[in-house]
């Protein structure tokens, strides 16, 4: 059988264009009995009639926008569910083996099914809510699994998570998704207290700014004299402390200061503290 099979509808109006005449057109179409059912699908599978795979479509139109309307809950247009459930109806007909002894609209719910979904995790939100088996999963059941639009308790979300065969934190993950919602990039023209949250009121970058470049070198130029300054007030061996402690690379610890000095360890903390709090003020002052 070929697989380039492509049914296109000669006078049928698109759930687009109108959809009641749409629906209204679709409703003169008869459901077929099970022998008409198996003779049409017979001669598309041996002969690739493309009359009989019209026919077969044209039959299970309004069982395609049965199922579309069981997904209206997600605020897109019933036209487009139709639309892409009809990209499924085609599919489920080109692959439809009589052979395997079961109706049509049996092995079509799948390929329908699949096609929406689809469109709707396409479309349903700007970064897509669902990507692996178990969100897909809950995306679709945990609408109708809620009992009101209140957040889940932790024994709801436990039953759905078991109901499901999901994580808990999977079902606590995608409720937090579904709950939020998109938003614009720009703030809205109005005083609304909300333009001030949208994304261009606070993802300016501003590192690359030469005012802010320049400000940033006078400082960091400001602060490297005013420690040096403040570094030459201190008598050498507190200098020597703070520098090989701090300043360099390789720092020395208090014991190997304590051996150099003669001291104890507790002595050169004291020292390096006292040292600390002079280098502090004095820089402060400057």
């Amino acid at each position: 059988m070929s697989t380039e099979l492509q049914v296109v509808p000669r006078t049928l109006p698109t759930p687009g264009d109108s959809l009641g005449a749409y629906l209204q057109a679709i409703g003169r179409f008869e459901v077929l009995s099970a022998e008409e059912e198996r003779r049409l699908a017979e001669d598309l599978y041996y002969r690739n009639n493309l009359d009989a795979a019209q026919q077969l479509i044209f039959s299970h139109l309004r069982f395609v926008v049965h199922i579309a309307r069981s997904y209206n809950g997600y605020g897109l247009p019933l036209a487009d569910l139709i639309q892409e459930g009809n990209v499924g109806l085609m599919k489920a007909v080109r692959r439809f083996n009589p052979e395997k002894g079961v109706r049509l609209v049996s092995f079509a719910v799948h390929w329908i099914k699949a096609e929406i979904h689809e469109f709707i995790l396409r479309n349903w939100r700007i970064v897509k809510v669902a990507t692996t088996k178990a969100q897909r999963k809950l995306f679709f059941n945990l609408r109708s699994a809620k009992k009101d639009l209140a957040w889940l308790n932790r024994d709801e979300a436990e039953a759905i998570a078991d109901e499901l065969g999901v994580s808990l934190k999977d079902v606590e993950i995608m409720e937090g998704r579904m709950s939020g919602h998109d938003m614009s990039f720009d703030p809205a023209e109005s005083d609304d207290e909300d333009s001030a949250y949208a994304p261009a009121a606070w993802l300016e970058d501003n590192r690359y700014d030469p005012a802010l470049q320049l400000e940033a070198a006078d400082w960091e130029s400001d602060a490297q004299d005013r420690l040096l300054s403040s570094l030459e007030g201190l008598d050498a061996r507190s200098r020597d402390i703070l520098n090989r402690r701090w300043l360099v690379e390789e720092k020395a610890t208090l014991h190997e200061l304590a051996a150099e000095y003669g001291v104890s360890a507790e002595r050169i903390r004291q020292l390096e503290a006292a040292a600390m709090k002079k280098l502090r003020a004095s820089m402060e002052a400057c």
